[in-house]
């Protein structure tokens, strides 16, 4: 008994020994998030008390229409129905992994025959067996069992609680990818509605200025008649009458595309998209407040799913490890057994019970053990990576578009004044054009360079309400 005991001790001392050898995780370390700049720029100091990314998308957007189609998209768009599948499947991994940490139990019922050879050890073994006096053994003997079975792999060096708390950062990704999701969505729905009422303003500028063209058109007429003017210039403002015409058929195409892109996003076939275009012009920006940029780790969900995910690597990389380490399985029966099933109702005799206990572990050809390992390390450090490049990624979105809040804004104001002088120049002009003191060149430039203005002022318009729009999702915001 004592030589016995010493076997399993010296196996089980080879086991740990073995497990010694197990590989070391590459120490990373998180240099771009400890070196994150305290302020955007030089310039901006920031308002630490104050994040635009921290106001709720209800109260960012003040138009019902809008806020009415965000709605409709946050129910119905097919990306998001996907998103939320993939969080059901994250937290069936948390279960699952929870599961390995008890026992399994299950139940069973069998049934067999079986014919051992005359001459053999069993065979010989059967044939002299009496079960009751004058009854000997049955050939073939019959089996029949049913009862119940455990298994418990003892979770000695926390291998299972460590799988489990890597499945439960995952889950935490796939909620905050979600919240990656409708912050984007949110964001695509409000800058294609602001496009549309964009195409909607420019809609009604070239229709203003095709019955410009047609007054134009016909004053030449009559220049014509009374040898004012020359058939060259009637030639001249039908063509420009007609290329204004095919203008405003490309932009009720660009309308068409751009109600059924929204359309899409709603996750519904197309149909006419509530909107009010008249007020367009007069929308005033809301006004951002960035904070410091290291609010973006707290309030941008893509960065705390890169942050969850690497936490989720780095936990694989442990669990990897602590596969080269011996296991510790249990497994125990219970339950009734006999070659007639008549017997099985005859207790204590009917019943068997075992219980096993086995320390196992791998010594050689951990070749497989290893590649999983060293998957898992490299994973981690794809994983940091992925982590730096998104909060490096955020830093610079944040910083180009508070630069450009600020030059947009500048160059808004300046079109206006152009538009405004254009539109005075078209004025004089035509007057001067009507009393033949200016040709039909100076009338048809004058209206070129108003039409190309006006247009420009309400790109800039819609510029200017979109990147607010994207700072605010850039900040965070949009998705509580």
């Amino acid at each position: 008994m004592k030589i016995y005991n010493k076997y399993i001790t010296a196996i089980a001392l080879s086991l740990v020994l073995a497990s010694c050898k197990a590989p070391m995780a590459t120490v990373i370390k998180d240099e771009v998030k400890e070196n994150v700049p305290q302020n955007f720029n030089q310039e901006d100091q920031g308002d630490a008390n104050n994040n635009s990314g921290t106001t709720p998308w209800r109260q960012f957007f003040t138009d019902p229409n809008l806020v009415s189609l965000i709605e409709t998209a946050l129910k119905n768009n097919q990306e998001l129905m996907i998103t939320l599948q993939e969080i059901e499947i994250a937290k069936s991994g948390v279960l699952a992994k929870k599961g390995r940490l008890t026992p399994t139990v299950s139940a069973g019922i069998g049934a067999g025959v079986k014919k051992a050879g005359r001459y053999t050890s069993e065979g010989a073994g059967d044939a002299t067996t009496e079960i009751e006096p004058g009854k000997e053994m049955p050939d073939p003997l019959g089996n029949f069992e049913g009862g119940l079975m455990a298994n418990w792999e003892i979770d000695i060096w926390k291998k299972l609680r460590t799988e489990k708390e890597s499945a439960i950062a995952h889950y935490l990704s796939t909620v905050e990818g979600k919240n990656f999701v409708l912050s984007n969505l949110i964001e695509e729905i409000a800058d294609n509605y602001y496009e549309l009422l964009a195409l909607d303003n420019q809609l009604d500028i070239i229709q203003q200025y095709t019955k410009l063209q047609q007054k134009a058109l016909e004053i030449s007429k009559i220049q014509k008649e009374a040898a004012a003017a020359t058939e060259l210039a009637v030639k001249k403002f039908e063509a420009e009458l007609a290329k204004s015409k095919a203008t405003e058929y490309t932009i009720r195409q660009q309308i068409t595309e751009k109600e059924n892109e929204i359309n899409a996003l709603c996750g519904r076939y197309p149909q006419p998209i509530v909107r009010s275009k008249d007020d367009f012009m007069a929308i005033i920006p809301q006004t951002v407040y960035t904070g410091i940029p290291s609010q973006l780790l707290a309030n941008r969900p893509d960065i705390k799913q890169a942050e969850l995910e690497l936490k989720s690597a780095k936990l694989d990389v442990e669990a990897a490890r602590k596969e080269f380490y011996p296991t510790l399985e249990i497994s125990a029966t219970l339950g009734l057994e006999a070659f007639k099933p008549s017997y099985l109702v005859k207790l204590p005799e009917s019943m068997a019970a075992s219980l096993v206990g086995e320390l196992a572990g791998p010594l050689i050809n951990k070749s497989a053990i290893k590649a999983n390992f060293q998957t898992a390390d490299a994973r981690q450090i794809q994983s940091l990576y992925e982590y730096d490049k998104t909060i490096l990624n955020a830093y610079l979105d944040v910083a180009n578009l508070m630069s450009k809040v600020k030059n947009i804004d500048q160059y808004y104001k300046l079109k206006s004044e152009e538009t405004k002088a254009l539109e005075q120049s078209i004025d004089i002009a035509n007057q001067l054009f009507r009393n033949s003191r200016a040709d039909y060149l100076e009338v048809l430039l004058n209206q070129r360079d108003a039409l190309d203005a006006k247009m420009e002022l309400v790109e800039a318009k819609q510029k200017q309400l979109s990147t607010v729009v994207d700072i605010y999702k850039s900040l965070g915001g949009g998705w509580k």
